[in-house]
């Protein structure tokens, strides 16, 4: 997990990441703001999660960008932890916070080998 966390520390300024851990899945949760649903795109690919978001902003005709600081844009690869897997991983935004379900892969069941005496 050291890898999301290297990866976490170089978002841009205006986003703020926490990551959580159980026994069962991660969460990630992301603070976009301005981006919701029909705004946003997150998929698992090669162990990356990879999320491209895009603020909209409403602007009065009568007024005009005099400087802007926060990027109309995300787009970010994260590596994922080795033990976490994209199969059934599940997403919700709430007021431009992203959080990210994302379980854990489950070990194969133990199988007893019989062994005979020889």
């Amino acid at each position: 997990m050291s890898a999301l966390r290297e990866a976490l520390r170089d978002l841009p300024d205006a986003v703020f990441a926490d990551v959580l851990e159980s026994e069962e899945a991660y969460l990630l949760v992301l603070d976009l703001p301005g981006v919701t649903a029909e705004t946003l795109d997150v998929s698992v690919e090669g162990g990356r999660l990879v999320i491209e978001g895009q603020r909209s902003k409403d602007v009065p005709r009568e007024f005009r960008f005099v400087r802007e600081d926060r990027s109309v844009f995300l787009d970010v690869e994260l590596p994922l932890p080795p033990d976490a897997t994209g199969q059934g991983a599940e997403g919700t935004v709430d007021r431009g916070v992203l959080e990210l379900t994302i379980p854990k892969a489950t070990a194969a069941p133990s199988t007893t080998i019989p062994i005979d005496e020889a």
